[in-house]
């Protein structure tokens, strides 16, 4: 199975004033924010990826290269990783979109929002192009490859509620915080979510088995009846 960790960055300037940076450009990463993607490159530090790929938003950009940093790897970006395009909403701050019309339907009936101006984009389309990205990059990378890909929240949000089976419409339901990790296991019939809005603790859970020298088992799509026993090793 091809395991993908989905890291949002850390908190940005825009963020703490409140304000939809959407693709604004210039938008970095705050005292705070580099303070939580130093923490989160650290903690990921043990565990072997495949592969980095990164929206091509600063903010983003900003954060993967946390995770790159003493690896031999090349970041890569993605431009289906980005964040959603808010059309005219971008750059206004979060109070005056509570007033907008628009804003219960983003809420209540995210499938049905179409962010207004020559720019905006249907939430629905932001989805689809994310979950393509993240399946190709799974197909690229094979079935033993975990690999990270860093984006947005509402990227992730919508990449979870397609693992999770669910509606878009429930997708408001989740939670990604800045800098947190989201890990999806992609197998031949199912997706497998096995941490959402993760901020801290142990990530040796990720790290795959060491290879015997006999052939390794393929992974089974197979839910465990009852929950099971957890992570080998945890």
């Amino acid at each position: 199975m091809t395991t993908v960790i989905l890291l949002r960055h850390g908190r940005t300037t825009a963020n703490a004033a409140g304000v939809l940076a959407g693709w604004s450009p210039g938008v970095r990463l705050d005292e705070k924010g580099q303070e939580q993607v130093a923490a989160v490159g650290a903690r990921l530090a043990a565990v072997p990826l495949a592969a980095v790929v990164s929206s091509p938003l600063e903010r983003c950009r900003q954060t993967a290269g946390a995770v790159v940093a003493g690896r031999e790897l090349e970041l890569q970006t993605d431009d289906r990783l980005g964040e959603c395009r808010y059309g005219d909403w971008t750059g206004r701050p979060i109070k005056e979109l509570l007033k907008e019309p628009m804003w219960k339907v983003v809420q209540q009936h995210p499938s049905a929002a179409v962010f207004p101006g020559p720019e905006g984009e249907p939430l629905a389309h932001t989805q689809a192009r994310a979950v393509a990205a993240v399946r190709e990059w799974n197909a690229t990378l094979g079935p033993d490859a975990v690999w990270l890909a860093c984006t947005h929240g509402d990227v992730i949000k919508a990449v979870l509620a397609d693992a999770y089976g669910m509606h878009l419409d429930s997708f408001q339901r989740i939670v990604a915080d800045p800098a947190s990790i989201s890990v999806v296991n992609y197998t031949d019939t199912r997706p497998f979510v096995l941490r959402v809005n993760d901020t801290g603790g142990d990530v040796s859970g990720l790290i795959p088995p060491r290879k015997r020298g006999r052939r390794p088992r393929k992974a089974s799509s197979d839910a465990v009846v009852g929950g099971g026993a957890g992570p080998s090793g945890a």
